[in-house]
């Protein structure tokens, strides 16, 4: 049988509705986890830990020495945190590597809104330092530089 114009529309009508579905699929994903992100933060152990450390985070400079020290103090918050929301590499036994693409999405937008909580916030900087904190590829790197501008 020949594969007519008409033949061709129709296999790219029926293409274009499948892509259309599965984008919808991802749109209400991201819309649930829009909706439950972070809320163990709102509970004990978390809660109380995040009200004494937050400010402290907010005023230091994301990876520096300072920083880390703030999070030592927080090990008992972020160990619940990370057990609790797959969009933390930590949330994993092989880090980032274990994440989907959804975790990852969610992940960076999480990142982004971090910064807007420190003094001297700036997603391009956590970017180059999150990839020696997780150990992700250059290629992913550049993927998160290119999506930077969707926030702009």
């Amino acid at each position: 049988m020949e594969y007519t114009q008409e033949k061709c529309r129709k296999d790219t009508i029926n293409h274009i509705n499948e892509v259309r579905r599965c984008l919808s699929r991802v749109i209400v994903e991201l819309e649930e986890r829009g909706r439950v992100h972070d809320k163990s933060k709102l509970e004990s152990p978390e809660i109380e830990i995040f009200t004494e450390y937050t400010p402290k985070l907010a005023s230091s400079t994301y990876g520096s020495t300072e920083y880390h020290e703030n999070l030592k103090g927080m090990q008992k918050a972020l160990k619940h945190h990370y057990e609790n929301n797959s969009h933390h590499p930590e949330h994993y036994k092989n880090g980032i590597q274990g994440m989907n693409l959804l975790d990852i999405i969610e992940m960076f937008c999480d990142w982004k809104a971090a910064t807007l909580r420190h003094v001297d916030g700036d997603i391009r900087k956590s970017i180059e330092i999150n990839q020696k904190r997780f150990n992700y590829s250059d290629e992913l790197k550049e993927i998160f530089k290119n999506s930077v501008a969707i926030f702009d």
